[in-house]
């Protein structure tokens, strides 16, 4: 009976691993594939977090260029209001005093200054 057993034993041994319609993958495989298949989605995850990144950068870099151009244009808007509103007022001094000689000079002058303005700003 001992030879029975030990060619039980030795059969055993020799199909350990193979079932019914092949051949049975231990399990230590199946881990090692879920790790493999988890670095691949690590790696995929950080290069996407990597483009976020560099996207929020460039997206942060552009809001700071908008910003330093919207100031710039307040502030040339507010020099224009400046000036316009000191045309105004001298047109406004014209008009009161009635003087054809000092309302031509006005007149003049402003399209002068509209003229300039509108070359420089071409």
């Amino acid at each position: 009976m001992n030879s029975r057993r030990d060619f039980r034993s030795h059969r055993a041994a020799l199909f350990d691993g193979i079932e019914e319609g092949g051949v049975r993958a231990p399990a230590y495989s199946s881990r090692e594939i879920h790790e493999h298949e988890n670095d691949q989605a690590l790696d995929s995850l950080h290069d996407r977090v990597s483009v976020l990144k560099r996207l929020t950068g460039d997206i942060h870099e552009e809001v700071e260029n908008h910003n330093r151009m919207l100031d710039r244009m307040g502030n040339d808007m507010d020099a224009s209001r400046g000036f316009l509103s000191g045309t105004v007022d001298k047109f406004k001094m014209v008009f009161e005093t009635k003087s054809s000689r000092r309302m031509a000079t006005m007149v003049a002058s402003f399209i002068a200054v509209f003229l300039l303005i509108y070359y420089l700003t071409k």
